[in-house]
């Protein structure tokens, strides 16, 4: 008989700038080795994978860890006093960090996680990625922190035009000039706060991997993806899944020798002379993860399984051509049910 766990996710937010939490749920129902109750996790009312039909159990709304790890966690045990959570499926880069840190205390509580170290974590930083490059042997490309206007001057001295103007948690531009970079770096350190981080444009094709680790420095599972549409805010609206050698042994170097544990995704432009440069790691599983579910690779259930020591064994393969185009759809509610959240804290 499957086992049956209660998992609390986080990343609810299904808009043009999607969180995981939703295609992290779908793959989790589809999981073959257990069976589940869903308790999603909502930072804010409106997001619409609290409201989706079929998508969680029950909805519970949470602070921001911005506001504190002492108030985060104790709302975490509420919930998990009513819930007897046994896992917990942090989505948001933002939100990484308390969990982290929270890890021995969550796991007093009986609830399991599988992320990355604080030193994994912390070392993989867009400020800090090209000396993880240096030492796990990527190509990234060049890079500086700002932190003022007067920084701003310096672009010019160090970068030809144009440049990626990235904020530290989410959220790049292409700025031409540097007036536009100036108009960047108000809105991005307003949002996220400082530092800035700029970085040499590369030109070529937008290619990501989603993978997973053991934490020993084994891949559990690798899966590139070509992405055929993309946003204003630079995200994936459609994408394809490819085969990839190189791209995969560059996964698979990095793993090893980063000994990375959790989901992570490698965003990768591929230049036309076939040269692979690594601009951005995410320490979590990305929106797309569903994709990588449907091509034969159930990333979420291999996590929680290692999580619940269990043996895992690596993904052999994947199905090429597989192919995801995101859609909007209008979601019916009721004013009460939006209500009750916004007043009990809970739906």
């Amino acid at each position: 008989m499957k086992p049956k766990y209660v998992i609390a996710v986080t990343g609810l937010n299904n808009t043009d700038n999607p969180g995981p939490g939703v295609p992290v749920i779908r793959s989790l129902r589809e999981a073959a080795s257990f069976d589940v109750r869903i308790v999603g996790l909502a930072y804010e009312n409106l997001e619409p994978g609290i409201y989706m039909p079929d998508v969680c159990d029950k909805v519970y709304q949470i602070p921001y860890p911005s506001g504190g790890a002492e108030e985060f966690m104790e709302r975490i045990k509420e919930i998990h006093e009513r819930e007897h959570l046994d896992f917990i499926f942090p989505n948001f880069d933002a939100e990484l960090y308390t969990f982290i840190i929270s890890e021995k205390e969550l796991s007093e509580m009986g609830i399991k996680t599988f992320l990355p170290t604080l030193n994994q974590f912390e070392s993989r930083h867009k400020s800090v990625l090209e000396d993880f490059g240096k030492k796990h042997g990527l190509s990234v490309p060049r890079g500086m922190s700002i932190t003022s206007y007067a920084d701003i001057q310096k672009i010019k001295y160090n970068f030809e035009y144009p440049v990626l103007v990235k904020g530290k948690f989410y959220d790049a531009y292409l700025a031409y000039t540097e007036m536009q970079v100036s108009e960047y770096f108000n809105k991005i350190s307003a949002k996220w706060g400082l530092p800035v981080i700029i970085q040499e444009f590369v030109r070529g094709t937008e290619v990501n991997v989603i993978a997973t680790g053991d934490g020993s420095g084994r891949v559990i599972g690798a899966v590139p993806m070509r992405k055929q549409y993309i946003t204003d805010k630079g995200k994936a609206w459609g994408g394809i899944t490819v085969s990839d050698e190189k791209m995969l042994a560059l996964t698979k170097k990095m793993f090893e020798s980063s000994r990375w544990r959790g989901g992570m995704e490698l965003e990768i432009i591929k230049t036309s002379d076939e040269k692979y440069f690594v601009i951005e790691i995410n320490p979590r599983i990305p929106a797309w993860v569903y994709l990588a579910t449907a091509a034969g690779q159930n990333m979420p259930e291999a996590i929680v399984n290692m999580a619940m020591g269990m043996v895992v064994e690596p993904f052999v393969s994947y199905d090429i051509g597989k192919m995801f185009i995101r859609y909007s759809y209008d979601l019916i509610g009721n004013l009460d049910d939006f209500a009750k959240l916004s007043i009990t804290g809970e739906l």
